[in-house]
């Protein structure tokens, strides 16, 4: 068969989290797919495709950036045009557009699956309408139950095509992030991702292991299960305990040494899944557990449930079961009407939750959230006190807890090798999570240097931070 002329060559630019990655990944197995030829740098493709990030204002900044530079390269004939997508397109669309008159176009969810002729109709002078906004809450059914029969006709980005998924990976690392699910509906009032990523809608099973074995043949030895909340999974298809059962046939996929599943929502965690994670061989004993703060008066005013005791008392199950796990989560300081007395409350919390990671965050008012138009809003120099404040603990105690850890027998899935150090590898243990969570600096006996993808076995011996030090003997 004659090879498919191309179209023209692209370059994916991703920002924001992993559920933004795997929707890259998928965006360019489609326009491959197509004809179109895939380049790393923008400044050697015809279109610069930005998969823009819109969480929190930092996030947007960064997107907005990224455009501006990609824009730069337009002007001076590197790049022939600049796309925006993403979270920061879907949520804002013709307002960007009007903000941003050097991209060529500002495209929504909707536009994913004939990506290839907007892009073509771009490269020949036209410009599409950019996106108009919606809640995209209001596309599927308000019950659940309901939403399985009605998701095919939503644009459900890394959803793929059902069992004939598209996806082409855009990195050879040894681990790879699975979508499971998409969208949320708790109503957090800080939060506007519920509004532009829609109501929760879980993957079906068959594809999720699809896709596991199809990333196993790639030679994918990690799984990383994101969503926006993976304790619900299965909810809307009608088995809350799905994810527990979907576990073992994850781990059982042929290439597959790990599955870690990210984004646990406190109030949601059940006995159940916990033991699932606990006894499940293959499964990471590492518990990624959204709290956001820990005083019950800040979190009724988000919109959350919990406090001190019960999360303690989550953690401690954790740990009853596995001593070793790793947790982390992330908090929110200065919300409104956050008094130094809950600044203090949240102090104790994470003194004695002793987690390996925690996330500190600024709060900053999200169009269109509840949180907006809330009153006793703190003045921005107090908010930066208190995120310096609690920073400086979390650094101090995640230091501790890493600490702690030197003795202990660790498994380390290599993932590069130290541009400083040759003789040094870089990889994570079973309680890391990547990108955020610290790595393991492995060093060997006889200074060769393990390969990426190589599980190595070794003791922790020092700590710098959160990073540890392995030794392989």
């Amino acid at each position: 068969m004659p090879s498919t002329p191309s179209r023209g060559s692209v370059a994916l630019v991703t920002l924001g989290c992993t559920r933004n990655e795997v929707d890259s990944e998928e965006l360019a197995g489609r326009l491959s797919a197509e004809g179109w030829t895939l380049v790393e740098d923008a400044a050697d493709a015809d279109v610069a495709l930005v998969n823009t990030c819109g969480f929190v204002e930092q996030a947007k900044k960064d997107s907005i950036d990224t455009l501006l530079e990609a824009a730069d390269l337009k002007e001076s004939r590197r790049t022939k045009a600049v796309v925006a997508v993403g979270c920061l397109a879907e949520r804002y669309g013709q307002t960007l557009a009007d903000e941003l008159p050097d991209a060529d176009a500002v495209l929504g969810f909707d536009s994913y699956r004939d990506m290839s002729s907007h892009l073509t109709a771009i490269l020949a002078g036209e410009r599409p309408a950019s996106h108009v906004p919606s809640d995209r809450r209001r596309l599927l059914p308000l019950s659940p139950v309901d939403r399985s029969a009605a998701a095919d006709a939503v644009a459900l980005p890394g959803h793929g095509d059902g069992e004939a998924f598209v996806r082409s990976r855009l990195g050879g690392g040894p681990w790879a992030p699975l979508k499971i699910a998409s969208g949320c509906d708790r109503r957090c009032s800080f939060c506007a991702i519920p509004m532009f990523r829609g109501s929760f809608v879980s993957r079906r099973p068959t594809d999720v292991l699809a896709e596991a074995r199809w990333l196993g043949e790639q030679g994918v030895s990690e799984l990383f299960l994101v969503s926006e909340n993976s304790t619900s999974y299965g909810k809307d298809l009608g088995d809350l305990g799905l994810l527990e059962k979907l576990l073992p046939e994850l781990t059982a996929v042929p290439g597959v040494e790990r599955v870690r599943v990210s984004y646990l929502q406190p109030a949601e965690v059940r006995p159940g899944l916990l033991a699932a994670m606990a006894e499940t061989p293959g499964v990471m004993p590492w518990y990624d557990l959204s709290f956001q703060h820990c005083s019950e008066t800040v979190l009724r005013r988000m919109r959350r449930f919990g406090g001190t005791e019960p999360f303690l008392d989550l953690i401690g199950r954790v740990r009853d079961r596995q001593p070793l796990a790793g947790v982390r989560s992330n908090v929110i300081v200065g919300f409104p009407g956050e008094t130094e007395a809950d600044v203090d409350e949240l102090e104790r919390f994470l003194t004695q939750a002793r987690m390996d990671v925690v996330g500190v965050f600024g709060y900053s008012d999200e169009d269109g959230t509840e949180a907006e138009s809330l009153g006793d809003k703190l003045p921005e120099h107090v908010v930066l006190e208190r995120v310096e404040r609690i920073t400086g603990l979390v650094e101090e105690l995640t230091a501790q807890r890493a600490s702690e850890r030197v003795g202990e027998r660790v498994i380390v899935l290599v993932e590069d090798h130290d541009e400083d150090d040759e003789g040094v590898a870089i990889g994570r243990a079973e309680h890391q999570g990547p990108d955020v969570d610290g790595v393991c600096l492995v060093r060997t006996a006889d200074g060769a240097v393990p390969a990426v993808g190589e599980f190595v076995e070794g003791e922790v011996v020092d700590s710098v931070g959160v990073d540890l030090v392995v030794d392989v003997r």
